[in-house]
Formats: C-alpha cells, structure tokens, sequence
C-alpha cells in the first residue's frame, strides 16, 4: 500500500494521546507547555516522513530526482547525451580551377551561428565546388530546415572567391539530453535488456550516441546476416558526422557474426499540398487557412521515415478544424508512397500548403 504521510495535526494529536496514556491528568489546553512540546515534535517527526518519502522516490529512476536519475543510469551503461553541431555541405563560387583548404568559416544571414567547411577543394571548370560544413558550435541553433532558401557569406574569401555561399544542407545539431530522454531510454533498457545482438541491441546502440534522436531498425533488408539502421536527429535528419559515428559505434559492438551493418538517414521529400474549403460565416478563411496549416503540419511531423501520407488520415484532421463545414483536398490526388529501397528511405515533410475556398 502507498506510504501515508500523516498531517501536523494527527501527529500532534497522536502525540498528545501517548501522554494522556502515561499521565491522565496531564494539561493539554490549547496553550498548555504540553501542546507546545507536541506542536515542535510534530513538526520535527513531520519532517522525517517527508524525507523518508522522498528517499522512497529515489530508489526508482521515474520518480528519482535528476541527479539519482544519472545513477540509475549509469548502473545500466547510460549517460546523457551531449549536444552536437549541425552538419551539410555549402556550394563555393569563384576562379575556375582555384584550390582552397578547409577551415573556411561563413555566416548565415539571420542566424548568430558561425558555420564552417571542414574539406579541402578546388573550384571546377564552372567556378563551383560543393563541399562539407558544419557549425562551430553546437545545439540545434545550427540548424537549417530549408538551407537552400538563405543567404550565407564568407567572412573572409580567399582571393579569387566569391563572398556568397549557396547552403545545401545544415541540419542534425542537437541540444543536450534531457532528464525525461534519459530516462525514456533507461526504461527502454529495462523493459527489453541486451539480448546478444537482436534488433532491440541495435535500437539501443544507435540511441546511445549523441547526436540520435530516433532509431529504427529493419534486419535482413539486403539478404541474410545484414542490418540496416535508420537515424534521425531530435529535429530532422542527423548531420553526416552523426552517421559516421553511429556507423563506427555499432561495428565496434555488433556481434562478429553479422555480416554487415548499414547505418543510413533519410531523405526528406517535402510534399506539397492544394486544399479547398468551405467554412461557416462565424469565421475567415485567414482564420481557416492558418487552422489547416496547422493540422497540416502536425500530421507529417508525426509521420516516420518510410511512412505513407494517407489522404483520408489527412482529410480527417483538415475536417476537425473548427469552422471546416467542407474539404477536398486537390494535391496530392492519391495516397503519398515514399521511396524505401536498399539505400534510400524517404521521409515526407509537409511543404507548401494552399489553401482556398471551395466553389460553390
């Protein structure tokens, strides 16, 4: 049964009953020395049950203050995860056949971010080289959901080369962990503990390297004795860094047997969808429209690499907006089918979304 913490007023009345037991004519007026006593003890004994309480609450990693959570963890091989910087690769311009080394740092107009190429290079016959880059610090401040639409500058160009950079990619910058993701993953531990390499294994394995914020395993997807693992970051896909080292941890653990291991991320494929709708005459369509994006955006944030945009799935949100009397939804025509092959696995984003007012 749950441990029940009496109340100042029962201890104190439990106090004062014990004394009337050992002597019956003692003075228990409200401001008699007795109650007095008994208020202080009360107070005191009060305190112990709270801290035996609280002790209580420690000894289990989803009750247990953060600092015993990191104990608890810690007992099972887990530790948080630290933030990691968010990684691509950036487009240079200039001379044709001009030779350049990495260390080259850009800005990012609109982010306090500084971002950096981490190879060396040399522009091709047309002025254009497209090489790696990540941000010099980390969290996910670097990261840029839609890299090709911004503006980036060189804060210092070599010689021969143009100031602006095109950004091809930045995502997979990640903060630190959180108590609550620490302890997702200690349960996740618990409930399902290391097996000699099955599936699971995998999961935890990926999960435990900074920078993953998710994990899925599909054994067997390219004949006997493989396994594919699909990360992602706490946002969006994981930086290429976030793969090579999830990649090598997992060869450095897998049992010998496996025949091999590939560690991927997925592709983001944005989706762009027409909406028609009638609504009633209490509300706007500014009001609707933003109503929709909404409901829009939820349902593909919610979606996982490989999963199939239903329409009627989406129809049904778009229908519970309030205000909604009617929908048809003109792009997409059909069900969304990601591609998912041996080495590529889409993940469907919600990309732009208009909406109107349906013909009457």
């Amino acid at each position: 049964m749950p441990l029940i913490i009496p109340s100042q007023e029962q201890l104190l009345d439990q106090y004062l009953e014990v004394l009337k037991n050992q002597q019956p004519d003692a003075d228990t007026a409200d401001d008699s020395d007795h109650v007095i006593r008994g208020n202080a003890t009360s107070d005191m004994v009060g305190g112990l049950y709270q801290y035996m309480a609280w002790v209580l609450r420690q000894m289990f990693p989803d009750t247990a203050d953060d600092d015993y959570l990191l104990i608890h963890a810690a007992q099972r091989g887990l530790y948080p995860k630290q933030p990691t910087p968010a990684g691509g690769s950036a487009t240079l311009s200039g001379t044709p056949g001009l030779a350049f080394s990495a260390g080259l740092t850009f800005r990012v107009m609109g982010n306090d971010t500084l971002y950096q190429t981490t190879d060396d290079g040399a522009l091709d016959g047309d002025g254009k080289a497209t090489v790696g880059a990540r941000a010099t610090s980390s969290g996910t401040a670097g990261n840029i959901a839609d890299a090709s639409s911004v503006s980036a500058v060189l804060t210092s160009p070599p010689s021969g080369m143009d100031s602006a950079v095109q950004l091809v990619s930045m995502s997979g910058g990640t903060d630190k962990e959180t108590p609550a993701a620490l302890l997702d993953r200690l349960l996740d531990v618990m409930r399902q503990p290391p097996a000699g390499g099955n599936a699971h294994d995998y999961k935890v394995w990926a999960m435990s390297v900074d920078g993953v914020g998710g994990a899925w395993v599909d054994p067997l997807r390219r004949g006997l004795g493989t396994v594919d693992v699909l990360i992602t970051g706490t946002d969006g896909p994981p930086s290429p860094d976030t793969v090579s080292a999830v990649q090598a941890y997992i060869d450095s653990v897998r049992p010998v047997t496996a025949k091999d291991c590939h560690v991927l991320a997925p592709a983001d494929r944005s989706v762009d969808l027409s909406i028609a709708v009638d609504f009633s005459s209490d509300t706007t369509l500014d009001a609707v429209t933003a109503d929709v994006k909404t409901a829009v955006s939820l349902y593909f944030n919610a979606l996982l690499p490989g999963q199939i945009a239903v329409r009627s799935q989406l129809g049904a949100l778009i229908s519970e907006v309030p205000g909604v009397a009617d929908y048809d939804i003109l792009i997409p025509a059909a069900n969304v089918i990601p591609e998912v092959d041996a080495t590529t696995v889409e993940w469907l984003r919600a990309g732009d979304t208009n909406v109107s007012k349906m013909a009457t």
